[in-house]
């Protein structure tokens, strides 16, 4: 018998002021070890990508991202909408965090407001077991002071600081 476990809904958002026809464009190739530099708690901090082939724009390319402690993720591109989203996989993961997390379904979405945009990341996390469930509310603390700082950070790097 299969058993169906619940992805936990995360999303975190923030507006910066760059113009929303062009925040996609500008997010979607950021250099992912500057907007997700720093660990919070138990998730590590991105140190490089690798085997990324092509301008990470087209639907179905792969990267691998490779944490600071040494784990790993595959992140596949699954669509791309812009101006107003792009959207990605991260299946399967190494280290501490395979534990936890089965599957990633992330997001990220662009809208106007006011003279910049509101950019919103977010993840539907599918646990690994039943058990690893139980820990998803604190996976999810987690996640959402990762995500805070990684918004500042991609505000940062946006308005060129």
């Amino acid at each position: 018998m299969t058993q169906h476990l619940e992805a936990l809904h995360l999303e975190s958002s923030r507006a910066i002021p760059v113009a929303y026809e062009t925040a996609l464009a500008r997010v979607l190739p950021a250099p992912l070890p500057q907007i997700f530099g720093r660990r919070y708690a138990a998730i590590g901090p991105i140190a490089e990508v690798r085997d990324q082939a092509g301008g990470w724009d087209s639907v179905g390319e792969t990267r691998t991202i490779v944490l600071s402690d040494g784990a790993t993720m595959r992140e596949t591109l699954t669509a791309v909408d812009a101006p107003t989203s792009f959207s990605y996989e991260i299946t399967p993961l190494s280290g501490p965090l395979k534990l936890l997390v089965g599957h990633v379904a992330g997001r990220w979405s662009f809208a106007p407001a006011g003279t910049g945009t509101r950019v919103t990341w977010s993840w539907d996390v599918t646990p690994t077991s039943s058990a690893a469930s139980f820990a998803m509310p604190v996976f999810g603390w987690m996640w959402n002071g990762y995500a805070r700082q990684s918004l500042e950070a991609l505000e940062e790097l946006l308005l060129g600081g």
